[in-house]
């Protein structure tokens, strides 16, 4: 299951990211948790892992690129995009060097953009981060995408004592 937090301090905004959003991925397939506050979103991002945490950059008290810095120590692995309406060269280069954003999006977005920017960063999060431990109940699957990733990694070979032997 993939997880998305987004952040907009804008209630309008965050509807309708989360409407795009909710349109392209099945709810059992993807849970989004959205937040208009940014101190709320840091703190929910310290209880869960998220795959993609999209944040806007202007809002009163911490602007998104803190928030994605503070995400970015909190969860190296979760891919982070900026959504905003500032054209400000200076602003947009701050969040990207700071908080290590993989992609920035004006304001309007086009839903196609918003949608092919998750699908890219889901695809780059499996590239890049550690596996997650498989849920419960889920080992079978693993095990079989595994060993279809890497013909005969799941097989071990054992000596007599319980040790494993290594090639």
């Amino acid at each position: 299951m993939r997880r998305i937090l987004i952040l907009d301090d804008e209630p309008s905004v965050l509807s309708a990211l989360r409407r795009t959003l909710r349109a392209a991925f099945p709810p059992d397939d993807v849970v989004i948790e959205a937040f208009d506050e940014p101190e709320a979103a840091v703190l929910r991002a310290g209880e869960q892992d998220f795959d993609v945490v999209i944040s806007d950059y202007r809002m009163p008290g911490l602007n998104g690129a803190d928030v994605l810095q503070l995400v970015k120590g909190l969860q190296p692995e979760a891919i982070r995009i900026v959504v905003s309406a500032t054209t400000e060269i200076l602003d947009v280069t701050d969040a990207i060097n700071r908080a290590e954003v993989f992609r920035y999006l004006a304001k309007p977005w086009e839903q196609e953009e918003l949608v092919a920017t998750v699908r890219e960063a889901f695809a780059r999060r499996d590239r890049f981060a550690p596996p997650r431990p498989a849920p419960a109940g889920g080992q079978d699957d693993v095990l079989r995408r595994l060993e279809q990733d890497e013909p005969g990694i799941t097989r071990v070979d054992w000596d007599e004592d319980g040790n494993i032997r290594l090639f």
